[in-house]
Formats: structure tokens, sequence, C-alpha cells
């Protein structure tokens, strides 16, 4: 690359859970540097969460935490092309790309869903991820299956 890589910022933890992985997760579901609402939109979620959990000795950011590792991937597949041909070859995810992939997933199926608020949609999407059902629990599993598919490229690595 020609210019240095940028340094990373450091991220101040959420006024609430004084967590910075809830910072970064508001930074994802931000749109238009509309920075409040989302704190409002995540935080309306984990107390809709914290009504409807059945674990009852886990609070609702415990539970964001543990559906945000079951969405996370171990491995994907990149492509690369070797000769005339181009290979999905299967490789390990940086721990901070994991937690990205995971994140971006999270909301993006949150999204979709058809639920009346954004903080309605995510709360039953963290809920079902923190029981391994879910959309974005799929992705991870159709990651893993096609990355298992292509092991036999796994020799192409780069």
């Amino acid at each position: 690359m020609r210019k240095r890589q940028a340094k990373k910022r450091p991220l101040l933890p959420d006024p609430r859970f004084k967590d910075q992985l809830v910072t970064r997760f508001v930074n994802m579901l931000m749109w238009d540097g509309k920075k409040s609402i989302a704190f409002k939109i995540f935080y309306d979620a984990m107390n809709i969460v914290e009504t409807r959990k059945q674990d009852e000795e886990k609070s609702a950011l415990e539970l964001w935490k543990e559906a945000l590792s079951n969405v996370m991937p171990h491995v994907e597949v990149r492509s690369k092309r070797v000769g005339g041909a181009t290979f999905q070859i299967p490789m390990q995810i940086r721990p901070d790309r994991k937690v990205s992939l995971a994140m971006k997933w999270l909301i993006s199926y949150s999204r979709k869903r058809n639920e009346k608020s954004m903080a309605l949609r995510l709360a039953q999407e963290v809920l079902a991820a923190a029981k391994e059902e879910g959309a974005a629990v799929k992705k991870r599993v159709d990651t893993h299956k096609m990355a298992e598919a292509n092991k036999a490229f796994s020799h192409f690595r780069f």
C-alpha cells in the first residue's frame, strides 16, 4: 500500500453498560450519523430482551454477547485466481473480523425481519441467535458449510 495503515481509534464505552463492544455495535447500527437514535434502538432492544428472556440468571447484555458469539464465523471462503480458474479457498478469520461480521449479520438480518420497530426486530434476532436459531446463525452455518465443501482447495492459501 502507498499510505500508512490508519491508526485504530480508541472507542469510548457506552453510557449504560460501560462496554466498548456495545459502542462498536451501535456505530454499525447507526444511519446518517444519528448515534443517539442508534443508542435508543439498542437500549430499547435490550429492555425487550430483558422482558422476553427465558433464562432468568442471564442479563440482557450477557444474552446479546452470547448471541454475538453464536453468530461469529470461524472460517470463510476467499476467491483466488490460480491459472485460468477462480477457486474458493477456506481461510481462518482474524478475531476482530469475526466480531465485525457477527455484528454486521445480526444487524442486517434484524433489518429484514417483519416486526414493527427496529428495536423489536433487533431484540427478536438477538433472542433467536442466543438459542442458536435465526437467520444470522443460518448465515454462519452456511459460511462454514461453504468452507467445508471447498476444503480440497485449502493448499492454495495465500
